[in-house]
């Protein structure tokens, strides 16, 4: 998998995550995904062996996913975090005020973001036109239910 050596943007929680995940794939689940592929070619005839077929199948997936993370961390470079406050960038947190309610966000790269957990990119609509703001800023991102007004409270 190439991926046009793009960097990709972690923070060290994130980083420490994949290259778990990857350990996690490597070392466990991969030799027991092989375990059960030789098992299953020991059991007789490939053609009508559903066993053999689907473990053949996961083992491709987690091969797969071994090298897509072996590329993300090639090229991960970890957010660094600053003691100034007075700018968004990646790896900040902002406080904004819409509709008479206040959200907190971090900002990530595309491979941490996770809506649940308030984690937004750097490259999503609202991560775009976060970067550079600063308190008391104003910005308008356009959502699906139309134009969302913000004002930046806090950065952190």
């Amino acid at each position: 998998m190439q991926m046009d050596d793009k960097k990709i943007y972690l923070t060290k929680e994130g980083l420490a995550q994949l290259k778990k995940e990857l350990k996690e794939l490597s070392n466990v689940k991969r030799p027991d995904v092989l375990a059960r592929v030789t098992q299953a070619r020991n059991m007789g005839d490939l053609a009508e062996n559903a066993e053999y077929a689907a473990a053949r199948e996961e083992l491709s997936f987690i091969d797969g996913r071994i090298d897509e993370l072996g590329e993300l961390l090639k090229n991960a470079e970890v957010i660094k975090g600053t003691s100034s406050h007075t700018i968004v960038k990646l790896g900040s947190t902002v406080t904004l005020h819409a509709k008479g309610k206040k959200d907190t966000f971090t900002v990530v790269g595309e491979w941490e973001a996770d809506p649940k957990e308030k984690k937004i990119s750097h490259e999503s609509p609202l991560g775009k036109v976060l970067i550079g703001k600063k308190v008391g800023d104003k910005i308008e991102v356009e959502a699906p239910a139309g134009k969302i007004s913000y004002t930046v409270i806090s950065i952190h």
